[in-house]
């Protein structure tokens, strides 16, 4: 799997799909790696033409790990940030979407299509604000805007998120994973017991760096509200929300529809905080049509 320097870290990448295709870059949400983009999807989009990038954000898989900076405190961090308290973390997700810019940058690529999923999702927002040039369309999947005063998840997924048990041995720590996606799931699609385990087993046999999700978790919280720049970004957007999201209520979504002046809306009933098996082909049909009309009316 190829590594490129970029923002002074290095970064790993996949790349599928055609050479001469137009580029899309998926984006992970908080503690996921490049393969935890289910491949059915990934190859849906390969093959309706496009070049698909899949990389490890700074902290999580392969890429470079911030053990210097230390595993913040992440009980402290999400009581300030509950009380709307000014919040340090170690690095922002202004700087991870720096990372993703800087991505493209290394692999000659001036704009793309944007693909980012819950904390993914948030980095996508900013590599748009930032440079909006860069970013040819938005797919936003199960994400917000930052807004305070948004609906949160249930306050037993809450601390489920922010207390972490100090587990050691690989199994524990893998049917502890299996119990976390199954709280946050699809309560319709229920995923087969054998095969999360598999997918969870691999990700963990690759990479397990607990350190790298606090500080991302960190840079969550601390991350300013985007709504009031949001609404000046013209950019065409697709939004993507499950309606029984536990951990990011569809309000979320409702509220990105609101603010974003070419936004628009897919809903998923049954649909939770994960990518369930039935429903990776329309996910993947709705963002190839919205590239191809976005290609279209550009």
């Amino acid at each position: 799997m190829p590594q490129l320097n970029a923002n002074g870290l290095s970064l790993h990448y996949e790349l599928s799909g055609p050479e001469d295709g137009p580029a899309a870059l998926l984006i992970m949400g908080l503690g996921g790696q490049l393969i935890t983009w289910p491949e059915p999807f990934c190859a849906a989009l390969a093959a309706a033409g496009y070049r698909v990038i899949r990389f490890d954000n700074r902290d999580a898989g392969l890429s470079t790990r911030f053990t210097s900076l230390g595993k913040p405190n992440l009980l402290k961090a999400g009581i300030a940030s509950t009380l709307r308290w000014p919040l340090r973390a170690p690095y922002s997700l202004d700087d991870m979407a720096a990372d993703a810019l800087a991505l493209l940058d290394g692999l000659g690529i001036a704009s793309a299509h944007v693909v980012g999923i819950s904390m993914g999702g948030m980095i996508a927002q900013l590599m748009a604000l930032r440079q909006r040039e860069r970013v040819r369309s938005l797919s936003l999947l199960m994400t917000h805007s930052g807004h305070p005063w948004l609906p949160g998840p249930r306050w037993p997924i809450r601390w489920r998120m922010v207390r972490r048990p100090g587990l050691r041995e690989r199994e524990d720590i893998i049917r502890y994973s299996m119990q976390t996606l199954q709280l946050i799931g699809s309560p319709a699609f229920r995923p087969d017991p054998a095969a999360l385990y598999a997918q969870i087993a691999r990700q963990y046999d690759r990479s397990y760096h607990p350190a790298g999700v606090a500080r991302q978790t960190a840079a969550i919280l601390a991350a300013p509200d985007r709504s009031a720049a949001l609404r000046a970004l013209r950019v065409p957007t697709l939004i993507l929300h499950g309606q029984q999201d536990p951990l990011i209520p569809v309000a979320a979504a409702h509220q990105l529809l609101r603010l974003m002046p070419q936004a628009r809306l897919e809903l998923f009933e049954g649909m939770g905080h994960d990518l369930p098996a039935p429903l990776l082909e329309p996910l993947a049909a709705h963002i190839v049509a919205h590239w191809d009309s976005s290609a279209s009316a550009g």
